[in-house]
């Protein structure tokens, strides 16, 4: 081996590290074969951008200066340092990348010294310099296995360089691939939802396919493969992520055609479809007993949680009959209690990817919760209220299982729709779950109601009883160029197989009584998106607490109990009336609906509810935090911020300084939903965030904005012109109504059509646009100027 320390030794002081790259590093590896030998190449690896921040911000990105890969395994990180540090600099962050990225070695190095370290055996030295591709292979691989070779030496269809693994899909396609190689006929994948579960399954069919892999592990044909899903629009989206595969390759199985021909296709090699068509009888025979148990190679499971592997379910028949194929199954979450027979019919993962781990990598969007409780969450009758259809004893109690099963009231459900529309930005898109198809319907009813948008599809509900024209608003829902519809109502149905990106608002208004269901509805909004820096859970049923796990799922970025206010009577929209009577039965179309039944409904006396819990933080630590224990913590932090009262008023005073450090307070875990809880905690709603702020950080009095407002009036009048002053007092209104966010300089082009018509209005009135602008601005130092 080549003793690359002594290659360009020289140390020239100024020399960066990209110069120690170019210089010592890089023909270094080249030597050695890496980048030229084939089958081999360098990348400089983004391995995660890092988590979005409420304002939209990355923190703790991480990239790997040099990923060693050999056909198509990582079998090496490096860790680069310039000529003119230490390489053992680098040791730490080398074996992170490591870890991230599954290699067996890592080394750090500044050129002049390489550092070696083995993850399996523990070993670490200093070497004379990097290792060749062949002698990095065999050290990685003690035994040689035909299927890896042949596996590697088929590249990812990548679709002309549009689509790059990212580290943790690359980590799930290799475990697989090599339990293939290995020889093993049952694998489990558990990766969160929105990680690309789908994707992952096309590049192992592409590595299949490619390399002729089969049963008889004989590479004279292609494999046969079944993609096996529960929902139609599971099988028709993996269908279409499957394009690259030649049209005659893949046949999406159509129920309609195999009751037409009386029989399944064959003339394929891979086949997508849904388990209940294989077993639907079909002349006489199950679907399923058309194919040789040893008809397919490969068999994918996708949401196999949901029964596929359990004893008595429908989809253990399938697997059993075509016990000889290897099977995969997907699965969106973690070994639980109510999902054992699936991990004991797998086995434990070959690889695992969590909520958590997404959210922290930056590949999935965190969630906030906001969790409400009122005064009929739980109701007992007691003769004073209508009963308006069904019949009830005094003294009858019913829990959040009975609403919209036995019983209905209205005026409940307008509460729980009014509060939420007033938590929610109403054309953001969103998913309500709901009791049953009737309560889907009704809520859609009431949001179409309050909302009364321009387009009869803004809310629709999509369940079993839509049939097509529900698939036909969800396709459209899932588009992230339309906004129309923009709520959908459910009940089952859309638990799972809802691909939409721009998913803002998750709404629970039926109890979740499964982990593995509350983790599959979180899985609807983790999606990123541009512009989209977290999306809200809101919870009416108390999901999230009954289901905690921080150890898939981290932490919720703040979890807020109860609205600020109580939601009152819309803006507008119509007054609600005495509701129509329900005299029909119940639709029990999908699976957890209650048999046909009376619905006992009830007009509450006073129509009166009321929201009644209190605010409760969620600290750093990850822990639950009483509002004292957060201000204190606040006491902590906000200091730091500004170096003392004098700089917190003149960043305040200022629209721009005040937004960047509005900005600086959201990166620290303080943004403005925080802020807002805190006004609540401290008794100071009516007040300003800058009078919060003085109070925490110098135990300042605080004076409330109607005050701080008069008090300015006064100073404001001896400073401008009376159409100055108009205009400024008109904007002075704003703030006392709705706060500091109305003094932001983008409310100046609204407050100059309100009041002028347009902004080139108010300019001519004012003197010009520029004695406008500083008019705007300036009189916000007189709004925070010290009293006297």
């Amino acid at each position: 081996m080549v003793d690359y320390s002594k290659i360009h030794s020289e140390f020239i002081p100024t020399e960066s590290e990209t110069d120690t790259r170019a210089r010592r590093i890089d023909p270094a590896l080249r030597d050695t074969g890496w980048d030229v030998a084939q089958g081999t190449r360098i990348d400089r690896e983004e391995i995660a951008p890092g988590r979005i921040t409420a304002t939209g911000k990355r923190e703790n990105p991480m990239a790997c200066d040099y990923v060693l890969v050999y056909r198509d395994q990582k079998l090496a990180t490096i860790e680069a340092k310039r000529a003119g540090i230490s390489a053992a600099e680098g040791v730490a962050q080398a074996k992170e990348y490591s870890q991230r990225l599954r290699t067996r070695f890592t080394y750090a190095t500044n050129g002049l010294e390489w550092y070696e370290m083995d993850t399996v055996s523990g070993a670490e030295g200093t070497i004379p310099g990097p290792p060749s591709p062949g002698d990095l292979w065999a050290r990685t691989f003690e035994s040689e296995n035909e299927w890896r070779n042949r596996f590697g030496a088929v590249p990812f269809e990548t679709g002309g360089g549009k689509w790059q693994p990212r580290y943790y899909q690359h980590n799930a396609i290799t475990a697989a691939l090599e339990a293939i190689a290995e020889g093993r006929d049952r694998i489990l994948l558990t990766l969160a939802t929105g990680t690309g579960k789908t994707g992952i399954a096309f590049q192992l069919c592409w590595k299949l396919f490619q390399s002729n892999w089969n049963l008889t592990r004989d590479p004279t044909r292609r494999p046969r493969i079944l993609f096996l899903a529960d929902r139609n629009i599971l099988a028709n989206q993996a269908y279409n992520s499957f394009g690259a595969f030649d049209e005659g390759a893949r046949i999406r199985v159509d129920p309609k055609e195999v009751a037409k021909r009386g029989q399944m296709p064959t003339n394929a090699s891979i086949f997508f479809t849904i388990f209940q068509t294989l077993t639907t009888t079909q002349s006489d025979r199950l679907g399923y007993e058309h194919y040789a148990p040893d008809f397919f190679d490969f068999i994918i499971i996708d949401e196999c949680h949901r029964g596929g592997a359990n004893a008595e379910s429908s989809w253990r028949e399938i697997l059993q009959h075509f016990s000889p194929a290897v099977q995969l199954g997907l699965t969106a979450t973690p070994k639980r209690t109510d999902n054992v027979d699936t991990y004991a019919y797998f086995g434990e993962p070959v690889y695992e990817y969590s909520l958590k781990e997404g959210i922290e990598d930056g590949y999935l969007t965190p969630f906030r919760v906001r969790q409400f409780a009122s005064n009929v969450d739980v109701y007992e009758f007691d003769g004073k209220d209508e009963v308006v259809t069904g019949e009830v004893d005094d003294g009858t109690r019913f829990e959040e299982k009975d609403f919209n099963r036995i019983i209905q009231m209205r005026e409940r459900e307008l509460h729980r729709v009014r509060t939420f529309l007033r938590e929610v930005d109403v054309n953001e898109k969103a998913l309500v779950f709901c009791a049953t198809q009737a309560h889907a319907a009704l809520i859609r009813d009431l949001i179409s109601q309050e909302v009364q948008h321009l387009d009869p599809n803004y809310c629709v509900r999509v369940t079993a009883n839509d049939g097509a024209l529900g698939e036909a608003h969800l396709e459209r829902f899932q588009l992230n160029s339309r906004t129309i519809p923009t709520i959908l109502t459910t009940s089952q149905k859309l638990s799972t197989g809802v691909d939409a990106r721009n998913i803002r608002n998750i709404i629970l208004m039926r109890p979740v009584n499964s982990m593995i269901e509350f983790k599959q509805i979180i899985g609807r909004g983790t999606r990123t998106f541009e512009g989209k820096h977290y999306f809200t859970i809101y919870d009416f049923v108390k999901a999230h607490k009954n289901f905690d796990d921080p150890a898939w799922d981290g932490d919720p970025a703040d979890i807020i109990v109860d609205p600020p206010k109580s939601p009152g009577e819309p803006p507008q929209g119509p007054e609600s009336g005495t509701p129509e009577p329900l005299t029909g039965p119940v639709d029990p179309g999908e699976p957890g609906d209650p048999p046909p039944r009376k619905m006992i409904e009830i007009k509450l006396a006073d129509d009166h509810i009321v929201n009644v819990a209190a605010t409760t933080f969620w600290g750093p630590d990850g822990k639950p935090m009483s509002a004292q224990q957060f201000i204190e913590h606040m006491y902590g932090k906000v200091p730091d911020l500004f170096k003392d009262e004098d700089e917190l008023r003149a960043l305040w005073s200022d629209p721009d300084t005040r937004k960047a450090l509005m900005e600086r307070l959201a990166e620290e875990g303080f943004d403005a939903v925080v802020l807002l809880q805190v006004q609540q905690a401290l008794d100071a709603k009516d007040c300003d965030i800058f009078d919060v702020l003085a109070h925490i950080a110098y135990s300042r009095n605080m004076m409330t904005r109607k005050h701080r407002a008069d008090v300015g009036r006064r100073r404001i009048e001896d400073t401008y012109d009376v159409k100055t002053v108009a205009f400024i007092d008109f904007v002075l209104n704003s703030y006392v109504e709705g706060g500091v966010a109305n003094l932001d300089r983008s409310k100046m082009r609204d407050y100059a059509i309100m009041t002028h018509g347009s902004p080139a209005e108010l300019a001519s009135n004012l003197g010009g646009m520029q004695n406008a602008i500083d008019a705007y601005v300036g009189f916000q130092k007189q709004l925070y100027r010290p009293s006297n």
